[in-house]
């Protein structure tokens, strides 16, 4: 088991990725702490992971406010004793066009994506210098590196994801404690199946060289990689796991398909 004796928490933990990671992490021996403010989703994934024998336990966290970032990590120090990785996984997004994007909907996604993402990984990044370990996992995503229409707010957020991580690294690591980001493409979750239409679905596909969506499942063992010893040398990564979408230029020829090589 990658994770044995661990402690691990999770934003976002009640569905989704974060949900899926929770589960992965403990199936590798990790104590889990979900984080969400959604009580019912977290009491899903607290009784899958106890389902398997593992051990967790859910706070009800808004990840906008330092406050409860704060008291999360408390609960997780209170319960276990120490914090070794958290994984920042708890977002949101809106489509708007760029000329039409309100103060209120800009800020709403800033505070979820990236102050949420600050504000927990200060409040752990806190408790794991003490002990001169950590790893820190923050969720960011292609749209912070190449931009889409509509994704004005989630987008600049993302981009500000790496740039956070990246910051974040140089300042912890020499105390002991790794900052890397995983980058999600397109990811087949309870949520993106009803938002994302079939003209969405096949503008994805037809970019990404793989020519599907990603699962949960992938997407959680790259966070598991850049949680365990594996990347211990790792720090500042953005790690894309995207089918070759942010890799990929002009990939196809005038008649849409794949160019070969020359």
């Amino acid at each position: 088991m990658r994770l044995k004796d661990r402690v691990a928490v999770i934003t976002g933990a009640a569905s989704g990725i974060g949900q899926g990671i929770a589960c992965l992490f403990a199936e590798h021996g990790a104590k889990i702490v979900a984080a969400d403010r959604n009580t019912e989703g977290l009491a899903e994934t607290v009784s899958a992971i106890e389902a398997k024998g593992g051990e967790a336990i859910s706070v009800e966290t808004d990840v906008t406010l330092p406050d409860d970032a704060t008291r999360m990590i408390d609960e997780t120090i209170g319960r276990f004793g120490q914090v070794d990785i958290l994984v920042n996984v708890a977002g949101t997004g809106q489509r708007h066009a760029f000329l039409e994007a309100t103060p209120e909907e800009f800020d709403r996604v800033m505070k979820v994506n990236l102050y949420g993402t600050l504000f927990c990984a200060q409040a752990a990044g806190r408790e794991m210098v003490k002990r001169g370990y950590g790893r820190i996992v923050n969720i960011a995503s292609i749209a912070g590196e190449r931009a889409g229409s509509g994704r004005t707010a989630y987008g600049t957020s993302k981009a500000a994801v790496i740039g956070l991580t990246r910051q974040a690294a140089l300042e912890l690591g020499p105390q002991g404690v790794t900052v890397n980001a995983v980058g999600p493409g397109p990811v087949d979750t309870p949520l993106t199946r009803v938002t994302h239409n079939e003209e969405t679905r096949e503008g994805y596909k037809n970019h990404i060289p793989l020519r599907r969506y990603g699962t949960i499942e992938e997407i959680a063992d790259a966070a598991l990689f850049l949680a365990g010893e594996a990347a211990s040398y790792m720090n500042g990564h953005i790690l894309f796991c995207d089918g070759g979408y942010v890799a990929t230029g002009i990939a196809s020829d005038y008649g849409g398909n794949i160019a070969p090589n020359h």
